[in-house]
């Protein structure tokens, strides 16, 4: 059982990268680089949603990417930021907070996007290997159904469990939380898969 006293002294270090975390993960990216480039506001086109993919429906698949990009790198950096200040258990708050902080953006009324980007991105400063499991299961599922959504959803859920069968149980259990509120961020794309009326990958309109 971990030492109250250590923990009680650890809580404004927490604190801080929680919040920190928050701000770098709530910088709405998509937004910002499509005003950049003279293309009005991304949320009021497509699924009004501020990531990658609503981007992608401008038509600039450069944005787009840049876009993807750097919701990733956020969560990243947020999580190589203080695992280098204060080590692995501040890093997995910090990651939190980025996740959160894209979802819940304070500057969009908290009004975000649905955190796969970000998703990935802490993934990839806390545990490199979890990216690769991601995305052989995304790539299988996306060739397979020719579903995003789905590809992404079936990721999510594989991450956690392959974490917890490697070991890194910290990381699994910090990412079974990112993934029940991702699976929940994208009840609208599940209830269009139920009744067959998700956009294949490719599918024009």
């Amino acid at each position: 059982m971990p030492d109250p006293i250590s923990w009680q002294a650890s809580l404004p270090y927490f604190a801080t990268a929680l919040i920190i975390g928050y701000l770098l993960g709530s910088i709405p990216f998509g937004l910002i680089l499509t005003r950049l480039a003279g293309l009005g506001d991304v949320r009021k086109i497509g699924s009004g949603n501020i990531g990658a993919t609503n981007v992608l429906r401008t038509g600039n698949k450069f944005l787009a990417a840049a876009t993807l990009l750097l919701d990733a790198l956020k969560g990243t950096a947020a999580v190589l930021i203080f695992f280098t200040l204060w080590g692995q258990d501040a890093a997995v708050i910090a990651g939190f907070g980025a996740f959160l902080g894209h979802l819940f953006p304070v500057w969009l009324k908290f009004s975000g996007g649905k955190g796969i980007a970000t998703y990935i991105g802490v993934l990839l400063g806390l545990l490199p290997l979890g990216v690769a499991v991601f995305a052989v299961v995304w790539l299988a599922t996306a060739a397979l159904t020719r579903y995003s959504s789905l590809a992404a959803l079936i990721s999510a859920i594989v991450v956690p469990v392959a974490m917890y069968l490697l070991g890194h149980i910290q990381v699994a259990e910090l990412f079974t939380v990112m993934s029940a509120i991702t699976i929940v961020k994208h009840r609208a794309n599940i209830s269009r898969l139920l009744s067959g009326e998700e956009s294949r990958i490719g599918e024009k309109g």
